[in-house]
């Protein structure tokens, strides 16, 4: 039986994609358990697979076989309009290039999920300014993107990302696009958001970016090649 206190449960994931006549098979059997308030870094080269892993986990799209439980909830069986609902409650995304819409303001751009979960539009502002103060941007919430520094806008997308208080932050090269100094300022705040008690899977290529994960998922071909937990980095005070 899966632990309970085990947030995600994937066995024998398998994940094919038709190219042509030709089946390529780019997930060969995933088995990984992740308990909450976990901190994981899913790292692998090119075409080891870690794309297709993370778009699973997300409910972004389907295995071929093998099963996923989401906080008990098998995954798998869902249908499209099923997996929106599971995203938007469960799962906050942070992307590489930010996603956000450039004509609204940083507030209009953190409530945007709670739109889709019907909640009101006095109670969507409360909770936006709520998670705007926490990282850190009280001061920019009329600011719209083209507006704030490329710091700025990944931390709008990490308040987006936990405006809905889903069980995992689902992070994509969150500092891809950031220098050195603002991408160990988004370090930080993730270490933050962790130690609040949510669940970060970070999919990451750069080392030192992974260092701060407490456990480090590697990939390659489409298997999981090595699990490994470590001290994460410690932060360094200013």
């Amino acid at each position: 039986m899966p632990n309970p206190q085990h947030i995600i449960t994937l066995l024998g994931l398998t994940r094919n994609f038709p190219l042509g006549a030709e089946v390529v098979k780019v997930l060969k059997g995933i088995d990984l358990e992740i308990a909450q308030n976990e901190y994981v870094a899913l790292m692998g080269p090119s075409g080891s697979g870690k794309s297709t892993l993370m778009n699973l986990i997300g409910c972004l799209d389907t295995a071929t076989g093998g099963s996923y439980k989401l906080n008990g909830t098998d995954v798998s069986q869902l249908d499209d309009n099923e997996l929106a609902d599971i995203r938007n409650v469960e799962i906050g995304f942070v992307f590489q290039t930010f996603n956000l819409l450039p004509r609204s303001t940083a507030l209009e751009n953190v409530a945007l999920p709670l739109v889709y979960s019907g909640v009101s539009k006095s109670e969507r502002e409360e909770r936006a300014k709520e998670v705007l103060d926490m990282v850190g941007l009280s001061d920019r919430m009329d600011h719209r993107p083209n507006q704030l520094s490329g710091g700025q806008r990944q931390r709008v997308a990490v308040a987006r990302a936990l405006v809905n208080k889903p069980s995992i932050i689902l992070a994509d090269e969150p500092t891809g696009n950031l220098d050195t100094k603002t991408s160990l300022d988004i370090m930080e705040l993730f270490r933050e958001i962790h130690a609040a008690g949510n669940t970060i899977i970070l999919v990451t290529h750069e080392e030192d970016i992974a260092a701060h994960a407490h456990r480090v998922v590697r990939l390659r071909d489409g298997l999981i090649e090595s699990d490994q937990r470590q001290k994460a980095i410690a932060h360094e005070s200013q």
